[in-house]
């Protein structure tokens, strides 16, 4: 049993991810204990570059892991995500399951992180969490299947569930997102761009530390939540001319600026399995998808957000792709 003064513990699945580590990081600032699961913790400790977090050896994909890393927790984060997009079907709803069975034990929230995978063109341009979920996709259907998952198990059991729905996440590390894997080369100081889609589209973006801010901040006013909630964040909704604008602020350069070639990764998607499924989803950059954050804001009083140019230097500098200060002047 926790006593008076103790810290509070939470659970992370995903913990060496880009959600599962900023909201890690969140939680740590605010006094949280952090257990971090993975199967080699060891190595997860050495690599991860997240100290202070508890590292405990088990398999996100078995549930009896999962239940036992939870054990004496007081909030549950599912940030886990395969890498590159690879073997959905076979991985994401078996985790989310586990996951599941172990907020359960616990008696736990469960918070997870949103897409908008789940919306077709039908649903197009304004999503609010009243809009009809009709996929276009195989991960659209299955980012489906696992929230109607968390909304059986609250209906059911009354698992409490937060979701926290966001456009595509950029942040201070690189991993699996379009910014660091299909806009800029990480590794050497950027010069140019490549862009997916027509640059008078807005598209939505959230900058990670902004959105572990508002899982956290929610989360920790779960008194105030009813037992299954979805917000949506509207985070940085820019055309692509507004974000490399936002890009050459941040590089203190101008960028060579074209479109990202589709025909080639159409030709080498038979191939290349990330390929594949970057191609799948194209069609969230053919037109406006955005986010409405109303229900958020009148929650919070106001969403956070980092200014563009700030949350963009950021993500080049641990991409290692910030022209350094003589580089920049010389461009």
């Amino acid at each position: 049993m926790q006593t008076k003064g103790e810290a509070q513990t939470a659970l992370v699945i995903g913990a060496t991810g880009g959600v599962g580590g900023a909201v890690a990081e969140r939680l740590l600032a605010e006094g949280w204990r952090v257990r971090a699961l993975n199967r080699d913790p060891d190595r997860a400790r050495r690599t991860s570059g997240r100290p202070g977090l508890e590292w405990v050896k088990g398999d996100a994909m078995i549930e009896a892991d999962v239940v036992a890393a939870a054990q004496g927790v007081q909030l549950l984060i599912h940030g886990a995500n395969p890498p590159a997009y690879r073997n959905w079907a076979g991985l994401q709803l078996p985790m989310l399951n586990a996951s599941i069975a172990a907020a359960r034990a616990a008696d736990v929230r469960l918070v997870f992180p949103g897409t908008v995978y789940n919306y077709g063109p039908d649903s197009f341009p304004n999503l609010t969490e009243a809009s009809a979920q009709h996929p276009v996709t195989r991960k659209g259907a299955i980012r489906v299947q696992m929230e109607e998952a968390l909304a059986r198990a609250s209906a059911e059991d009354g698992l409490r569930v937060l979701i926290v729905r966001c456009g595509d996440f950029f942040g201070p590390k690189p991993g699996n997102n379009w910014l660091s894997q299909g806009l800029v080369k990480p590794g050497k100081p950027i010069s140019a761009v490549s862009y997916p889609g027509p640059f008078e589209v807005a598209h939505s973006w959230a900058y990670l530390p902004d959105v572990a801010e508002i899982m956290v901040r929610l989360a920790l006013d779960g008194a105030n939540l009813a037992p299954f909630e979805t917000f949506h964040m509207r985070g940085h909704t820019q055309t692509g001319a507004e974000l490399i604008a936002g890009l050459q602020a941040a590089a203190g350069r101008k960028l060579a600026v074209s479109r990202l070639p589709w025909f080639a990764i159409r030709a080498m998607a038979p191939f290349n399995e990330t390929f594949r499924e970057m191609l799948e989803m194209r069609y969230l950059w053919e037109g406006p998808v955005l986010l409405d954050n109303a229900r958020l804001v009148a929650r919070l009083g106001a969403e956070p957000h980092t200014p563009l140019a700030d949350a963009l230097r950021t993500a080049l500098a641990g991409m290692g792709a910030l022209p350094r200060p003589a580089e920049a002047l010389a461009a």
